[in-house]
């Protein structure tokens, strides 16, 4: 059964978050709340001690406090803001973590400027995506970058580096 869930939950919540900011713009809340409540459930059937919950917890910290401020400054959307968060509180502060946040800079530096290349020349959307309004807003100079797919990128390529996969592994 952890199996499963570690296998599971984490993977197609995350890939879940990326398609739905590529598709809408935004990540719900629902995604957030339900990494959260995942981890917290797999934390107590694993009996995690407490110094790994602090560890977790601090990782969720590391993540928010600077996000919050980014937010705040307008650079950040809420949703990336919850998701990165949640995502920090299943790697823990660590080496996973780290690697994770430089892999969402680099990716999301290569989603925005690949984006910035599409939108500023005169690439023309192929036939069938002319009526979607997700490539239109892809293509729109006005409209935001979905940074959602760059954070789940980063997190399915660490997640099996993750001590949750090593756990399953043996």
């Amino acid at each position: 059964m952890i199996e499963a869930v570690v296998l599971v939950l984490f993977p197609m919540l995350v890939a879940f978050a990326g398609a739905s900011d590529l598709l809408t713009m935004k990540i719900g809340n629902r995604v957030s709340i339900l990494l959260i409540i995942g981890i917290i459930v797999l934390a107590v059937v694993n009996g995690m001690p407490v110094n790994e919950w602090c560890m977790h917890g601090l990782g969720l910290v590391v993540v928010f406090v600077p996000c919050f401020a980014f937010f705040a400054a307008g650079w950040m959307g809420g949703g990336d803001v919850k998701f990165l968060s949640s995502i920090g509180l299943w790697f823990g502060f660590g080496p996973n973590l780290i690697d994770f946040l430089f892999l969402v800079a680099l990716l999301g530096c290569i989603l925005t400027l690949s984006l910035i290349v599409i939108r500023g020349s005169l690439v023309v959307l192929p036939a069938p995506l002319r009526g979607q309004d997700w490539a239109l807003r892809l293509h729109d100079v006005k409209s935001g970058i979905p940074y959602g797919i760059a954070i789940s990128a980063a997190a399915l390529i660490v997640y099996p580096r993750s001590d949750w996969f090593s756990m399953i592994a043996g």
